[in-house]
């Protein structure tokens, strides 16, 4: 497959990786780490993770006039979701290499049960429709399949198998745009380092027959999840701060995603600022430099919260207000003293399509005073009725939230 690097950033050529543990006491004098930062990771803490029950559900909040249920149970590992024209889900199992059909045939609110529409498929993670197609985005490869007549898939057939290596984010995701293009996240391979390979840490475009593809945007560490606002058609991310800086250090981003532009990682996050945390350089400029000239995030949002899934909402089901905003799956931490995270959040948008503020919308998988959970939100899909579908790939649940009224 043909590339074209394109994009502020993608002129520094890179010999060796280069991780950026160790730093001389200069460097890191020129960055402090507030309080709560580097020394806190090593007592960082992961909940323990604790049986889905209709007992538990009762621990979920959702705002007034909202009501949440169980789509469907016993999924394993559910991952992202699509849904086809007839109202069937798909849904991709990372950890089972396949893709399953959920369908509610008689309108219940619940699947009637899970099918396997496609298997074999290591670390299948992202989906899309489009034509008549399904399209599922593996470690390195990207596969399409043809939805029959009955929701069915025929046998995927690989259509690009050169992904760069994944390393440390292996979820692919990916969406088309309004442009009809496709564009697919390619994580970085570690937590921080200079990249060898220039399509690690972006967004690609491909064009739709397949046939090329070019860097689109560049300095992500890992924009997993990722979307178009309906009005004004701009794409926005959510991306994932680095690790082991501490509790509160570095912010997750919201960042509104131009081509050309480069976001920073590994040299810079927050606002700009200069990772001193790791050694080297961009090619003919400092590090001052280059985070000066990256693209800052438009909000922020609680460190190590690892944004999965994004959604915009376009149903017509909840009440105006929600209407054009995103809702992100936060997955949760693994690696901060105090767990954060484990919910779905809120992103209001104003009337012009700006960003104005975070919100929660869906919590309490964390219990027991955050020693324990019984979720972690990844997956997001708007129905055809205008519910929403929140994936557990914990304990194997999709819960289905409706509007009730107030």
């Amino acid at each position: 497959m043909n590339r074209k690097a394109n994009g502020f950033g993608l002129y520094w050529i890179v010999i060796v990786v280069l991780l950026g543990i160790v730093v001389p006491a200069a460097a890191q004098e020129a960055t402090p780490v507030p309080e709560g930062g580097a020394s806190t990771i090593w007592t960082s803490v992961q909940p323990e993770v604790r049986p889905f029950s209709q007992e538990m559900m009762a621990n979920l909040q959702v705002p007034e006039g909202f009501e949440i249920t169980v789509f469907a149970e016993g999924l394993g590992n559910p991952r992202m979701m699509a849904v086809g024209a007839d109202g069937t889900v798909y849904v991709t199992r990372r950890m089972n290499s396949d893709v399953v059909a959920l369908r509610d045939a008689n309108g219940d609110g619940a699947s009637d049960g899970a099918v396997a529409v496609a298997s074999n498929i290591p670390l299948v993670h992202g989906i899309t429709i489009h034509d008549n197609q399904v399209l599922l985005a593996a470690n390195r490869t990207l596969y399409v399949a043809d939805i029959n007549d009955d929701g069915s898939l025929t046998e995927p057939q690989i259509m690009v198998s050169d992904f760069p290596e994944s390393g440390q984010h292996s979820a692919r995701t990916m969406a088309f745009g309004p442009d009809g293009m496709l564009y697919i996240n390619f994580g970085s391979t570690c937590n921080t380092c200079m990249e060898s390979n220039m399509e690690n840490a972006t967004i690609v475009q491909v064009q739709p027959d397949f046939s090329s593809r070019s860097v689109f945007a560049s300095g992500l560490r890992h924009t997993i999840g990722f979307g178009w606002h309906p009005l004004t058609g701009e794409m926005w991310g959510m991306d994932h701060g680095i690790d082991s800086l501490g509790d509160d250090v570095p912010p997750e981003e919201l960042n509104r995603i131009q081509e050309g532009s480069n976001y920073g990682w590994p040299f810079c996050y927050d606002n700009q600022i200069v990772n001193a945390f790791i050694a080297g350089a961009p090619m003919d400029m400092t590090k001052e430099e280059f985070c000066a000239a990256s693209s800052a995030p438009t909000l922020m949002y609680q460190a190590h919260s690892a944004p999965i899934g994004m959604v915009f909402y376009t149903g017509s089901q909840f009440p105006d207000e929600y209407v054009n905003d995103a809702f992100v799956a936060m997955r949760g931490s693994w690696n901060r003293s105090e767990p954060t995270g484990y919910s779905v959040v809120r992103i209001h948008f104003d009337d012009n399509g700006q960003p104005m503020e975070f919100e929660d919308f869906l919590t309490g998988f964390l219990i027991e005073d955050g020693a324990a959970v019984f979720g972690r939100p990844a997956g997001l899909l708007v129905l055809p009725d205008g519910s929403l579908l929140v994936g557990d790939d914990t304990n194997g649940v999709i819960y289905r939230i409706t509007y009730t009224g107030a």
